[in-house]
Parts: C-alpha cells; structure tokens; sequence
C-alpha cells in the first residue's frame, strides 16, 4: 500500500487546536503511527460526534473531510488534561479516551472548557473510526453573548 505524504501546510493542521492533538496523540502512544494526529488517521475514517449543534454535521467521512473542518477551527486551546485511557477487550479494541481541553472562544470572549469521552477503533496502526461524546452544555454556554 503507497503511502500518501500528508501537506504539513494544509490548514487542518490548526495551531488553535494543538493541545487537543498532543492529548490525543498521547492517548494513543503505541498503538497509532506518525507524530501528529493527521498522521495516526486512515484516508477512508469515519468520525461520529454524538451531539447536536446547528450546522455541525453528525458524521465526517475521510480524513481529508475531517482536515477541512479543523481548518475553521477557532476556537483557541491553551490546553488539554485529565486524560484517561482505556483499552476495550472486544473484537475490535477500541480504545476510549477521556480528556478536557481549556482556551477561548474568539467570537464571545468566553472561556472554553470542555469534557470529552472519544471511543476510537485502531486498525494497522490507523485510526479508522471515531465516536465522540462531550459536554454539550459546555459548548452552549461559551457561545451565548450574555
């Protein structure tokens, strides 16, 4: 299989989220290649966010897909903590993942802190499917212009 050299410059690589690449990264030592997440993820990856927003989409096929919308990414992280790691013995190991991310939403000022529970399926050393669940609340209060 030809494997396909990632454009370091693409503006998925977004520095607003840093700490949330670093934290999932170290989650998953060992068990993904490459040094950044982009590099961990398959082309043909699955991610599933289990929360509701208006105009964000359930689902994202494709790494390319996901890059483009990390590209938009603004929300600024200062950091990522609190992780916690857990191995699932089932037919597909995945792999859960706790964590939080701190920083700013630029748009209202607010501090952003979140929790997020990702159960992630690894398979030849790539992420190939992504379940994610957080804080919705969370989210809700960063963007109200109270």
């Amino acid at each position: 299989m030809k494997k396909i050299e990632l454009n370091r410059n693409h503006p998925g690589f977004n520095k607003n989220a840093e700490p949330f690449f670093s934290i999932i990264m170290e989650g998953l030592k060992g068990e993904v290649d490459g040094q950044h997440f982009w590099d961990a993820v398959a082309e043909d990856a699955i991610f599933e966010f289990r929360y509701n927003f208006p105009g964000f989409t359930n689902k994202i096929e494709g790494r390319k897909a996901y890059m483009d919308w990390f590209a938009g990414y603004s929300n600024v992280l200062d950091s990522a903590d609190n992780l916690k790691v857990y191995k699932a013995q089932q037919p597909d190991n995945a792999i859960i993942l706790e964590y939080e991310v701190h920083g700013l939403v630029p748009s209202t000022g607010k501090s952003y802190d979140n929790r997020f529970c990702s159960i992630i399926t690894i398979k030849d050393q790539k992420i190939i499917h992504w379940r994610d669940y957080m804080d919705s609340l969370a989210v809700m209060l960063s963007l109200t212009n109270d």
